[in-house]
């Protein structure tokens, strides 16, 4: 089903856990719900063993990165905090190769939305994703 929103960004974030606690997706749901969103507000949730979780229908708006939810789609791993808490690129090798593939799937499905980190959009004062999106995209040499 073609998407009827207009999606131009795609924004990578991390639920700003810590390396050394789990935090699966009812933990996530749980926490967003009593931020008072209905569901999830990403559309897809990478948990540290790589499984891709489906979250908010792509066709529905998000709740993940404000002034940007109308036209993107949001994609949120699981971890971005060392285990004293401060930012780090936490992300495990299946949780590399599985945001990758799903990068390249929504690439094919909106080929011309820019794919960027949370901490890239102009308002964000916070290290999210706690990696710099863009250069890990030249590393991987990410292209369509």
């Amino acid at each position: 089903m073609k998407n009827p929103r207009k999606i131009d960004l795609i924004v990578v974030h991390c639920s700003a856990t810590r390396v050394n606690q789990d935090f699966p997706i009812e933990a996530l749901e749980a926490c967003h719900k009593a931020r008072g969103f209905h569901s999830i507000g990403y559309h897809y949730y990478i948990t540290k063993d790589g499984m891709v979780y489906p979250c908010r229908p792509e066709t529905e708006v998000g709740a993940h990165a404000r002034h940007y939810n109308a036209h993107s789609i949001g994609i949120c791993y699981e971890g971005g905090l060392d285990e004293k808490g401060k930012p780090a690129d936490t992300r495990t090798p299946a949780q590399k190769d599985s945001l990758e593939d799903l990068l390249y799937s929504l690439a094919l499905d909106y080929p011309d939305a820019e794919i960027l980190g949370h901490r890239d959009l102009p308002w964000v004062r916070k290290s999210c994703p706690s990696f710099n999106v863009k250069e890990w995209l030249k590393e991987i040499d990410f292209h369509i």
